[in-house]
């Protein structure tokens, strides 16, 4: 609970993106299983910093070592 809203007491998960064309490739892709449906694919954006339950995990193409998930529950 507590999600979908930018809120005091909410867990925020964003992603903020800066106007960058780039294109993507085995060396600026991230992926362990050695390939990944996006290589040759261009892009006019990317990501600059991504949020996670409020923590920084990840900040100019670099992986910020942060414990920030929690597992998620459902009311149905």
């Amino acid at each position: 609970h507590k999600r979908g809203y930018l809120r005091a007491g909410y867990f925020a998960d964003l992603v903020l993106v800066k106007p960058k064309s780039w294109t993507a490739n085995k060396q600026n892709n991230l992926y362990k299983c050695g390939w990944s449906p996006f290589d040759g694919t261009a892009f006019q954006f990317e990501v600059n910093k991504t949020f996670v339950n409020g923590q920084l995990v990840w900040n100019a193409g670099k992986i910020v070592d942060a414990k920030a998930a929690k597992a998620l529950t459902f009311d149905r």
